[in-house]
């Protein structure tokens, strides 16, 4: 049904490669949200940063990280302390609009989650400032990969990502992204600069928008799945969500939606089973199926857990599986909704 995930010795910790845009990176990246407090509960620095030297070690070619995971860049300047060293091994992406300096004002934009909104600016005049802060806390002299988190509801996108090819120009960014615009939002964008990726909630229980994909298809656009385990729930491991995690304002990891849709993706859990993978494997298996330009950016704190969701990027699923798989999740009703 599947082959296994093994390597030979010459393959040694190199991952299959994909093209996002004109950016060759490994199948599956890492990413690194979960590694700043107030995430998935509280983590302490070290760990962050063996973390991302553990995806780095299992093949990861692709960081995703953004100035706003954590407080007053956390993240990004974990990543960049994690990355000395061996900056050039990987291409590090970035996303920005949350940091906003004082005076900056806020624009907000309704989202699915209990706290109701968030906020952006995405105002040109605030891009270089934006980026320059990101690269001092990456530690690095460039972005390779550099997305608008959100769209700003009171900004033209294409004004937004005008600003950034002026990055590209002076040299401080190699490829422009988008993360969650529309079909109709990403045409307006590439015919302003040519976009390298697009990110998007992509997962076995949040399907991406049949529009979107088939335009990023026709322009030639990666697509960079977040969240493609769920936010953890396709693991198969999680029953209950503590203090500190950001996924108790997610109405789907409410207790009663919680324990329905763990009840519901029990099928998915027997295949992974029969299939001698792990739940996570077969959810990252399963999206790399679904386009050959798809590179999901799964997280963890976890060195073995990052080496697992890693080898998803070995596994080849044949069409039976791949039928049985569609086959049930077309029967899955998921309970609650998400972010956007």
């Amino acid at each position: 049904m599947t082959n296994t995930h093994e390597r030979s010795p010459e393959q040694g910790r190199a991952l299959p490669t994909r093209t996002l845009g004109g950016l060759k990176v490994s199948a599956l990246g890492y990413g690194a949200m979960a590694l700043s407090p107030g995430m998935y509960g509280e983590v302490d620095d070290e760990r962050g940063e063996r973390a991302v030297r553990a995806a780095l070690d299992a093949g990861a070619t692709l960081i995703d990280t953004s100035d706003g995971y954590g407080a007053d860049g956390h993240n990004e300047q974990l990543v960049g302390r994690a990355l000395r060293g061996r900056r050039d091994e990987v291409a590090i992406a970035t996303k920005f609009g949350f940091r906003l300096p004082e005076g900056v004002e806020p624009h907000p934009f309704p989202i699915g989650y209990a706290f109701g909104e968030l906020a952006v600016n995405g105002d040109p005049r605030h891009v270089r400032g934006y980026a320059e802060a990101s690269l001092r806390g990456l530690e690095t002299d460039r972005i390779d990969l550099y997305y608008p988190h959100f769209p700003d509801p009171q900004v033209p996108l294409e004004d937004t990502v005008g600003a950034v090819a002026e990055l590209v120009e002076a040299g401080l960014v190699r490829h422009l992204g988008l993360s969650n615009v529309t079909a109709g939002q990403l045409r307006a964008a590439h015919a302003v600069h040519p976009v390298a990726a697009v990110q998007i909630e992509w997962s076995m229980w949040k399907p991406a928008e049949p529009e979107l994909l088939a335009t990023a298809r026709e322009l030639g656009v990666g697509l960079v799945p977040w969240s493609p385990l769920g936010a953890g729930f396709l693991t198969g491991t999680v029953g209950r969500v503590g203090e500190g995690d950001f996924r108790q304002n997610a109405p789907r990891f409410d207790a009663a939606n919680l324990k329905a849709n763990n009840d519901r993706f029990a099928p998915v859990r027997g295949l992974a089973g029969e299939l001698d993978l792990t739940p996570a494997q077969l959810a990252l298996a399963w999206l790399l199926h679904q386009d050959p330009n798809v590179v999901p950016i799964p997280g963890s704190r976890t060195p073995a857990h990052i080496e697992e969701n890693l080898a998803a990027a070995r596994v080849r699923l044949d069409a039976d599986v791949l039928a049985r798989l569609d086959g049930i999740l077309a029967g899955t009703q998921v309970e609650g909704g998400t972010l956007l």
